[in-house]
């Protein structure tokens, strides 16, 4: 990795390696860096215990690793990097200026903080948190509170049942893709809804739904055979 960041990263600065957890632990303490490049399997202690313990520092972490399926959903809900091995060196500039602009930010503890909240729901991906980019920064929710989420060119806004809508700067196929195994379905070109809010379907067409706050939202007749399996499925009927 050192070698990698000096060829790819010249402007990252490393100031240690470490071969274990508590090694680890002992220098993000003394030294405090922006950033960390972390394994999960190491020995005695994994790194997701490492992080547990280091729980109030503010740090990036870019975990450097093979993985699982819900290992992917969990980083991409928390917005945190995975690089896997070997390590490609496009991928890594990329996580690297990602990284950078989390620092800069200063959200990495709000994102490490999600990211081990949601490492404990590996069966239930809807009691995940979501951590979503801002305009002001970045913002955790919970799936619950998320009505409908709509496309606005590359930005998407997210409307909820007890705040205000937010607009962030990820595209809707983006969240189409995090979210569909989370109880999601996108219903129209534009509109993504939970369907924990879904309380009526009204025929037509494509029909539409009505949600919990009473709001209608039309469905394309391209997604009324989708929608209504997926309903289905989700309330079991």
């Amino acid at each position: 990795m050192q070698k990698l960041l000096q060829i790819n990263c010249p402007d990252v600065n490393v100031i240690g390696s470490c071969t274990n957890a508590d090694e680890a632990i002992e220098m993000v303490r003394a030294m405090h860096p922006d950033l960390i490049f972390l394994d999960i399997a190491m020995p005695v202690k994994n790194g997701f215990e490492l992080l547990k313990e280091l729980k109030g520092l503010t740090f990036e972490v870019i975990f450097v690793t093979a993985h699982n399926q819900f290992m992917i959903e969990a980083f991409h809900f928390s917005a945190i990097d995975y690089l896997l091995k070997p390590v490609e060196d496009n991928l890594l500039i990329d996580a690297v200026d990602r990284a950078k602009k989390r620092i800069t930010e200063k959200s990495g503890n709000k994102n490490i903080e999600t990211f081990l909240h949601n490492l404990k729901q590996k069966q239930s991906p809807q009691k995940m948190k979501l951590c979503i980019p801002s305009l002001k920064g970045f913002q955790v929710i919970e799936l619950d509170d998320i009505l409908y989420a709509e496309s606005s060119g590359n930005y998407t806004n997210i409307y909820f049942a007890n705040q205000k809508m937010v607009c962030t700067s990820k595209p809707m196929h983006e969240y189409e893709t995090l979210l569909e195994d989370a109880g999601f379905v996108r219903i129209h070109k534009s509109i993504l809804v939970n369907l924990l809010h879904v309380k009526e379907y009204l025929r037509g067409e494509g029909g539409s739904v009505i949600l919990s706050n009473g709001h209608e939202v039309e469905v394309a007749r391209r997604k009324k055979d989708l929608l209504i399996a997926k309903m289905k499925e989700y309330y079991k009927f």
